[in-house]
């Protein structure tokens, strides 16, 4: 592998990256493929080739799941095995899309499936684990990987996350500024973008939280398309429960996850829930909804302007409603500006790893308090 051969091939014909994850929900493993180039040292928007989420192998879903629910051991010898069956998992699955669909990879960037984030609350400064390791993910598919970004971004005295704003100007290259993007995953994150100037936060859970009751109240791994969430009714005292949490009046930068927001958080807050699963759904909808009318209102240089909606979210429709009803500005889809919003995450991944090669420093104060000047990620070569 040659980092100066792939940098030229980068700001010449571009190169395909695959960008891999497996998000807080870990309920699969997305692979999004895109061709990503620069011209004159100006990033090009991707263009998305292909995005596919494919299941865990069994027995690592059931690890990986046991081990966000405080269910299943998470010891040095089962850590060990999940990071290495893990990266195997992950590197299967690129290769089995790239040759189904006959793509020939470059690079891929992986962001590992998180295990342990400290949201915040760990008194000795932050710290993030992610298992699926680079090497086993290059030796399955056959190709150098670009991982671990977030340890470079705690190393730079920052919170390690969010991370796609040091991708989404790549990724909405061309999108008018200033503009919002707001990631709709197990976490809802918020990013603000106009010309260099960054800012980015989590905002609270999103599909962690309803989810989380779809499973207690429904006996389902979610409420499809919002539909149940759509037939409730609204419970003030319900949603004023829900965000009664010090973390939403945390100033920016911030970062949270399951180790604040998982079940156990889920299971305390529904000894008060109404009794009917569909107001519980609809109450925990508008929550999210307020949650980020009042990130966007404390901390945001202008409500006002169109936010774009990314994220597995986008397909609750009852969401998606209250989002359009509750915030200031235009509200839209990132679909309608050329984003999928199912492989922006992927998309930020392959970007990242771009930028690595690149040798492009991304961080920013203001987006997760690291210092300026620090590139992400480390590299594992793969095969010669």
């Amino acid at each position: 592998m040659n980092l100066e051969r792939l940098r030229h091939e980068l700001d010449h014909d571009g190169l395909t990256v695959a960008g891999v994850l497996s998000g807080t929900s870990a309920d699969g493993i997305d692979v999004g493929f895109a061709r990503l180039r620069r011209e004159d040292g100006v990033w090009v928007a991707p263009e998305l080739l292909t995005f596919v989420t494919r299941p865990f192998p069994d027995d690592v879903a059931k690890t990986v799941r046991g081990i966000l629910e405080g269910r299943a051991s998470c010891g040095q010898r089962e850590l060990a095995l999940l990071d290495r069956d893990l990266g195997r998992a992950f590197g299967r699955a690129v290769r089995d899309v790239a040759k189904m669909k006959k793509h020939d990879v470059d690079l891929i960037g992986s962001h590992g499936q998180t295990i342990f984030h400290h949201d915040d609350r760990e008194a000795s400064g932050p710290v993030t684990l992610q298992v699926g390791g680079g090497d086993f993910i290059a030796a399955e598919a056959g190709c150098p990987v670009v991982a671990d970004f977030r340890q470079a971004d705690i190393a730079a005295g920052g919170g390690g996350a969010p991370l796609s704003p040091y991708a989404d100007d790549v990724v909405f290259a061309g999108v008018p500024e200033p503009l919002c993007v707001l990631n709709l995953g197990g976490i809802a994150n918020l990013t603000w973008i106009h010309g260099k100037q960054r800012l980015a936060f989590d905002v609270g859970p999103a599909g962690a939280l309803l989810d989380g009751i779809a499973r207690y109240s429904l006996g389902r791994p979610f409420d499809r398309d919002g539909a149940r969430a759509s037939e409730g009714a609204v419970d003030a005292r319900w949603v004023a429960h829900l965000l009664d949490h010090p973390f939403f009046e945390a100033h920016p930068p911030k970062s949270t996850g399951r180790d604040t927001f998982g079940d156990a958080w889920i299971r305390e807050r529904m000894q008060r829930a109404p009794g009917k699963p569909e107001d519980q759904l609809y109450g925990a909808v508008l929550s999210i909804a307020r949650a980020v009318r009042r990130a966007r209102e404390a901390w945001t240089p202008d409500p006002s302007v169109p936010c774009y909606l990314a994220g597995g979210g986008v397909h609750n429709r009852a969401l998606v409603r209250a989002l359009m009803q509750d915030l200031e500005g235009p509200v839209a889809i990132s679909s309608q500006v050329g984003v999928d919003p199912d492989a922006r995450e992927a998309l930020v991944f392959a970007v990242l790893a771009a930028r690595f090669v690149a040798g492009e420093a991304v961080t920013h104060p203001e987006v997760t308090g690291a210092r300026k000047g620090t590139i992400l990620g480390r590299l594992s070569p793969g095969p010669a």
